[in-house]
């Protein structure tokens, strides 16, 4: 019975399956084609969207820790509002370094926080060691409120030492008690906490540790900067919590070799976001790995990114699904993500003057789960690559 009702089917009702597939593959390839005309980008938009709170939000999206990390990302507001500045990376700096009951070493580019130069302060205070390594241009500045923190900090009688010379000491990082290090995209300074996008992350591990304090007293103890450092921490290879981490320094270590080599495995996918994307031979292994099948798909900060330097014409050139940030203010990010797995993030832009001269740090981590939190907010930045708010 069933056959018969099978043969008898009507041929007139009957759809053949190779028009059902060509039917399918034309609504896709119209699909592509339309939202490639819509966002210069054949990737899916991104259904996930800034939230618009009523009330002041909370200007820091934390990620789920785990046992050995806290990572954290800047969630900027269009138009930026005073009420908004609270609850952000600068709250979240002061508490870790009130967690310090031994020493605080600290190597920050840009400095503005009396919040922050304060938790410094009352360290010393309770008999900590705080000693503090920055960049001349932003020592001398005369803005009121970077003259304000630092006068905080000289008033505690916390050494402060100065580049003094015209590349630029990029580092923002921070150390505790030998046991913990805070690092990121994120200069101490309350634009970048509610204007940019930035990420950090604090770090428990006494071996890591190690590493910062060497690269610290390198500048602070030796007085020596840029390619006058000698090469070298104690634990540039390590494992955290069974996690395989890889720690740089620039220009030492050569930076930009590292990335190259990491890019040039990728299988799958590299998503990056770049607030400076200069370096010529990190833009060839992206455009190579993209012609061998791996999806490379980034977000470059506006600013810069048209100019002749900048590796986006070349990227979109080559048909790499690259945008132009969404954020009225900076997209101040330096990662990179392979394959969902591996993270690259620190100070370090992708440009020569990052790799040849400034000083800079950069961690290699390979951890889906961080990878997770960083593809997240890849996805973000780029929904408002692709959907910017209206300047105002």
């Amino acid at each position: 019975m069933s056959r018969r009702r099978s043969r008898g089917t009507s041929r007139a009702k009957r759809t053949s399956p190779i028009a059902v597939l060509a039917i399918v593959l034309l609504l896709v390839g119209l699909y592509l084609f339309l939202q490639y005309q819509r966002t210069g980008s054949v990737l899916p938009p991104i259904s996930r969207e800034l939230p618009t709170p009523t009330s002041a939000p909370a200007s820091t999206t934390a990620a789920p820790s785990s046992d050995w990390y806290e990572v954290y990302f800047t969630t900027p507001r269009y138009p930026d509002k005073p009420e908004y500045h609270q609850g952000g990376l600068d709250e979240k700096l002061v508490a870790f370094i009130n967690t310090a009951t031994k020493t605080i070493d600290l190597a920050d580019y840009d400095f503005d926080l009396s919040n922050v130069a304060n938790a410094l302060a009352q360290a010393v205070s309770r008999g900590v060691r705080v000693r503090m390594v920055t960049d001349t241009d932003t020592l001398t500045n005369d803005d009121p409120a970077v003259q304000k923190a630092f006068g905080i900090v000289k008033n505690a009688g916390i050494p402060i030492i100065d580049d003094q010379r015209q590349p630029i000491m990029h580092n923002k990082f921070l150390v505790v008690d030998n046991a913990a290090v805070w690092t990121g995209s994120w200069n101490f300074t309350d634009g970048d906490a509610y204007r940019l996008n930035n990420n950090a992350i604090k770090i428990m591990s006494p071996e890591l540790a190690q590493n910062y304090t060497a690269e610290f007293e390198k500048m602070f103890v030796k007085r020596l900067f840029g390619p006058k450092k000698p090469a070298g921490v104690p634990h540039p290879v390590l494992t955290i919590s069974g996690v395989h981490v890889e720690n740089y320094f620039a220009p030492e270590d050569k930076v930009a070799s590292h990335i190259i080599a990491q890019l040039n495995q990728a299988k799958q996918s590299i998503h990056f976001l770049a607030f400076s994307f200069t370096h010529d031979a990190t833009g060839n292994a992206l455009i190579e790995r993209a012609k061998a099948g791996v999806q490379v798909a980034g977000v470059f900060e506006t600013t810069g990114s048209e100019t002749k330097f900048s590796e986006f014409g070349r990227m979109k050139a080559a048909n790499l699904d690259v945008l132009q940030d969404g954020n009225p203010y900076v997209m101040h990010h330096k990662v990179f993500i392979i394959d969902g797995r591996e993270v690259l993030f620190g100070s370090f832009n992708f440009s020569d003057n990052a790799d040849k001269d400034n000083d800079e740090n950069l961690l290699i981590v390979d951890d889906p789960a961080l990878a997770q939190q960083f593809e997240a907010e890849f996805q973000r930045v780029r929904e408002v690559a692709l959907n910017p708010p209206k300047k105002k």
